[in-house]
């Protein structure tokens, strides 16, 4: 029943975003007192990119915002008027969920989620374009199909939140992952939308469960075979990888505890870093992510007492984190958050809320 609740307050979420018709915008509230503090309309799990001018937001249900200026939002055609093919073939139903948008060699890849409520029945689609605005004659998404999927009885992994990054090398890593055995990491082939072969996985970030008595190594090792038994999705809470590159690391956000609750989501996000994209990532203290450690960036306050789901992009020489919140003064709607990072001498990120 707990789960059922947290399914029907999810899909509340968005279905909301995704019936706001094309094109009509919506004003947001700005904070006056702090230019860096701006308040945005429904969304969840944001992931914000820049092109031709203008910002572009997309969100679960592959809706689409854009804006000159990161303030007032309008809404463009989704992504997808319908779930792809192949995702009803596999018998998804509903939108995608937590898109992930990054640019690469010409074109712009998007990375998203189908999946079956309550279960590691999940899989990562792409869709590509060469660019983002609606009024270039280049515009139009060609969906690419399933980079990859994890089955319940067969995969002790959930392949939903999906994120790319590029490392300093050009190759491409798409990190995932949800409470089944936290987050995973695998490489991708040079056309960016399938596993390279041979495989090779690496763990990232887990969180103390109570489905599975193991000893949780922190190695990297490859892990070339990423099937295997399939867990309940337990209490190990943690979930939507982030994974940007500074002055010489990698930084790693997910959020942990739970979303979707209202008033009692407790979401809120954390961050460890790595010399290599594959880990291991380390909290400030030097304790592994593996073994459940992390340093937090952001938590929730009175107004807003779950947040997370981010993106950390940079504008204009500033980071900038897009991330959901539940509004206590909109009846707990999923809102679109941004605020700046700030960066420690000894460059450890933190926002304020």
């Amino acid at each position: 029943m707990k789960r059922f609740t947290i399914l029907l307050v999810f899909l509340a979420a968005a279905v909301q975003t995704w019936a706001q018709p094309s094109g009509m915008p919506r004003r947001p509230a700005n904070d006056s007192t702090n230019p860096t503090v701006f308040d945005y309309p429904t969304a969840h799990d944001p992931v914000v990119a820049f092109c031709d001018g203008r910002y572009y937001l997309f969100t679960t249900g592959m809706t689409c915002m854009s804006s000159d200026d990161m303030k007032n939002w309008h809404f463009e055609d989704p992504v997808f008027r319908q779930l792809p093919q192949w995702a009803r073939d596999k018998g998804f139903r509903g939108m995608p969920w937590a898109p992930d948008i990054r640019y690469h060699n010409g074109l712009w890849y998007i990375y998203y989620s189908c999946s079956s409520f309550g279960k590691n029945g999940s899989a990562i689609g792409v869709a590509v374009n060469r660019t983002l605005n609606p009024k270039s004659p280049d515009f139009g998404w060609e969906d690419k199909g399933m980079v990859v999927e994890s089955v319940p009885g067969r995969d002790e992994w959930n392949a939903i939140d999906p994120n790319l990054i590029i490392d300093e090398e050009g190759t491409g890593w798409l990190s995932f992952g949800s409470f089944w055995r936290g987050i995973k990491m695998f490489k991708l082939d040079e056309t960016l939308t399938r596993p390279a072969v041979p495989q090779v996985w690496f763990p990232l970030c887990r969180r103390p469960d109570g489905t599975v008595k193991e000893t949780v190594s922190t190695d990297t090792a490859v892990h070339p075979d990423p099937r295997g038994t399939d867990f309940d999705a337990g209490n190990g809470a943690v979930e939507a990888p982030f994974i940007i590159r500074r002055g010489g690391f990698y930084y790693l956000f997910v959020s942990f505890d739970l979303c979707c609750r209202g008033e009692k989501s407790t979401y809120n996000v954390v961050v460890g870093r790595s010399e290599k994209v594959t880990g291991p990532y380390l909290a400030k203290d030097g304790a592994p992510l593996m073994y459940g450690a992390a340093t937090q960036v952001v938590k929730g306050n009175e107004r807003y007492p779950g947040v997370g789901h981010c993106a950390v992009e940079n504008f204009g020489g500033k980071d900038y984190m897009f991330f959901h919140a539940y509004d206590k003064d909109n009846q707990y709607s999923s809102k679109l958050l941004v605020r700046e990072v700030h960066w420690s001498e000894d460059g450890w990120p933190s926002v304020d809320l």
